[in-house]
C-alpha cells in the first residue's frame, strides 16, 4: 500500500492507495511549517482507513517547498559559480540574466576559467588545474562551500567539470557541489542558471527532508519515502536532497499523471483547478508534455526538464467583479472557507456562483440565493471562456481531444469546453495531484548531442538509452523493470559533424524495501 501526498499553496492532500483502488484520502490546509501540514494529512488517512502502519510500502511526496523559496527570495545559501570556457563566454558572465535582488541574495561570487569543449568534444581552451585551484581557494577565503560548476557543452563531454569538482572538494572538504551536466540540458546560460539554483537549495532541502522524514518517525511509519520530480517520476529521498530543482513542478505534473490515471487515457489535456489558479497541461503517452523552451523560474531562465503548463488566475477562491464583470486573478486563496459568502464571510468568490447557479450544494446556499441571476449566468459564461482560451493555447491542432477536469475546485467547470472531444471528471478528482504522487514510477533522463561522424546512429542512441537508464536506476529504480518510454531525434543541420541531438526518457518501477 502507497501513500501519496501534495502540498499545494493553499491545500495538502494525502490520499492511501492499495493497489489501484483509493481506500482513504483528505484535503487540509497547507501549514507555514510544511512538515506539520503533511503530518495532519498523513494522520487523517491513517486514522480514517484504520491501516496497519507496517503494511505501508512506501509515501510519495510532491511539493512546492523549493520553488516557493526561490519566487519568495527565502532560504538560499550563497553560491559561488565556476565557469569553464574562457577565453569563450565572456561577454556573458554567470548570472548575468538574474534578477538583481536574487543575484544580490545567493551573492553573485562568479569565476571564468580555460576549458570547455566544442559541441563534437573538441576543446575549446586547454583546462588548467592550477587556475581552477586558485579560484576554489578564494573561494573557501570568501566563506563560501556552495559552489556550481559548469562547462561549455559539458552534456557532451563533463571531464572538465568532474575534474574541477575533485579540485575544488580538495581545498574545500565537503563542499557542496553541483555540476551543471547532471541537471541541464543543452544551452549554457540555461543550464549554469539552474546549477546555481540547485546548490543554493541544497541545505534547504536537506532541512526539509529531514523534517518530512521526522514528520513520517512521528507517526512511526517505516516505510521508504520518495519525491516526485517535475516529470512525474520519483526520487529517493538522498536523490531529493542532492537535485532539488527537480521537484520545481511536481505539483501539477502529480495532478496530470493522477487524471491519467484515474480516466485510463494517455493523450489528452487536463484542467486542474485549485483554489487560486488553473493549470492546463497535455499528456503524451501517459506523461507531461514536457516543454521545449527554457522555463523562466522566480525571474531566471532554466531548461532542466519542465512540463509545458500554462496558468490562469481561475479558481474557487477568485474574487469577482461585476462593474466591469471579472473574475480573478485576485483569490481569497486557503481563506475561501472564512471569506466565501457560502461560508458565512463577505466576499463574492467563484464558489459563490457556481452555488447560486445550482451546480453545486456547499456551505449555506441561502447565503446566496439573492445574487442578480443574470451576473451568476454571466460569470458562469466568463470562466468557461476562460477555460476554452486557455486548452485552445495548449492544443497543437484544431482537432477535437479529450479534457479531463480534476481539482478541488473543478466544479468551476459546469459546461462544454470548446474544442473538447469529451469532458471527463473521473472517481477522486479533487486528490488526483495525490494520486499521482502515489501511483508514480521512477524516471530518468538522457539529453545530448552526438557527431555522427564519429559513431554509429545505434550506437549514439544505445548510448543515450544506457544514460538514462543509469540515472533512473541512480533515483530508485529497479534495473530489471527499466523500460524506455520516449525517444527524440533531432538532426542538427547547422553544426557539422552529422550533428544529431538525442532524448531519451526511460522510466522503472521503484526497488522494494
Amino acid at each position: 500500500m502507497r501513500i501519496g501526498v501534495d502540498v499545494g499553496g493553499t491545500n495538502t492532500d494525502a490520499v492511501l492507495m492499495d493497489g489501484a483502488r483509493v481506500v482513504s484520502s483528505t484535503k487540509t490546509p497547507t501549514t507555514a511549517n510544511v512538515s506539520e501540514g503533511i503530518a495532519k494529512a498523513l494522520r487523517s488517512v491513517i486514522e480514517d482507513s484504520g491501516i496497519d502502519r507496517a503494511m505501508i510500502d512506501g509515501v510519495m511526496i510532491g511539493t512546492t517547498h523549493f520553488t516557493n523559496a526561490v519566487v519568495e527570495r527565502k532560504h538560499l545559501t550563497p553560491t559561488a559559480c565556476i565557469r569553464l570556457g574562457l577565453p569563450a563566454t565572456v561577454c556573458l558572465p554567470p548570472m548575468v540574466d538574474w534578477p538583481d535582488d536574487l543575484r544580490e541574495m545567493v551573492g553573485g561570487n562568479a569565476h571564468l576559467a580555460h576549458g570547455g569543449h566544442e559541441f563534437d568534444g573538441r576543446e575549446i581552451s586547454e583546462f588548467q588545474p592550477d587556475e581552477v585551484r586558485s579560484i576554489a581557494e578564494k573561494i573557501r577565503d570568501a566563506g563560501l562551500d556552495a559552489i556550481a560548476i559548469s562547462s561549455v557543452f559539458s552534456p557532451v563531454n563533463a571531464t572538465f567539470e568532474e575534474q574541477s569538482a575533485e579540485i575544488v572538494r580538495s581545498v574545500i572538504p565537503g563542499a557542496n557541489i553541483t555540476l551543471s551536466s547532471e541537471i541541464g540540458r543543452i544551452g549554457l546560460l540555461e543550464r549554469e542558471n539552474a546549477a546555481i539554483m540547485n546548490s543554493c537549495l541544497r541545505q534547504l532541502a536537506a532541512r526539509t527532508v529531514d523534517g518530512f522524514k521526522a514528520a513520517l518517525d512521528e507517526l512511526r511509519i517505516t516505510a521508504p519515502f520518495y519525491i516526485s520530480q517535475n516529470d512525474g517520476t520519483l526520487m529517493n529521498a538522498d536523490f531529493a536532497k542532492a537535485y532539488p530543482v527537480l521537484t520545481f513542478a511536481s505539483g501539477p505534473t502529480n495532478s496530470m499523471r493522477g487524471a491519467a490515471f484515474l480516466s485510463g487515457l494517455r493523450d489528452a489535456i487536463v484542467v486542474d483547478v485549485g483554489g487560486t489558479t488553473t493549470d492546463i497541461g497535455v499528456l503524451q503517452h501517459g506523461f507531461p508534455r514536457v516543454a521545449a523552451l527554457a522555463v523562466d523560474i522566480g525571474g531566471v531562465r532554466t531548461n532542466f526538464r519542465m512540463p509545458d503548463t500554462y496558468s490562469i488566475g481561475l479558481g474557487g477562491g477568485s474574487l469577482i467583479e461585476s462593474n466591469p464583470l471579472k473574475v480573478g486573478p485576485r483569490s481569497v486563496g486557503y481563506e475561501l472557507t472564512e471569506k466565501a459568502l457560502v461560508f458565512g464571510g463577505d466576499v463574492l468568490t467563484a464558489t459563490d456562483v457556481i452555488v447560486a447557479g445550482g451546480s453545486e450544494n456547499i456551505g449555506d446556499p441561502s447565503a446566496v440565493s439573492q445574487l442578480d441571476a443574470s451576473l451568476v449566468s454571466a460569470v458562469q459564461a466568463r470562466i468557461m471562456e476562460m477555460i476554452a482560451i486557455a486548452v485552445d493555447r495548449m492544443k497543437t491542432s484544431a482537432t477535437p481531444v479529450p479534457v479531463i477536469v480534476v481539482g478541488g475546485g473543478s466544479i468551476l467547470v459546469t459546461g462544454a469546453i470548446e474544442g473538447a472531444s469529451e469532458i471527463i471528471k473521473p472517481d477522486h478528482f479533487p486528490v488526483a495531484n495525490a494520486i499521482g504522487a502515489a501511483i508514480a514510477q521512477v524516471g530518468g533522463e538522457c539529453d545530448r548531442i552526438f557527431s555522427l561522424a564519429e559513431l554509429s546512429r545505434d550506437e549514439a542512441l544505445d548510448q543515450a538509452k544506457g544514460e538514462a537508464s543509469d540515472r533512473a536506476v541512480n533515483a530508485g529504480a529497479d534495473a530489471a523493470s527499466i523500460e524506455i518510454v520516449d525517444v527524440e531525434e533531432v538532426p542538427l543541420a547547422y553544426l557539422p559533424g552529422n550533428a544529431t541531438r538525442i532524448m531519451v526518457k526511460a522510466i522503472g518501477d521503484l526497488v522494494e524495501a
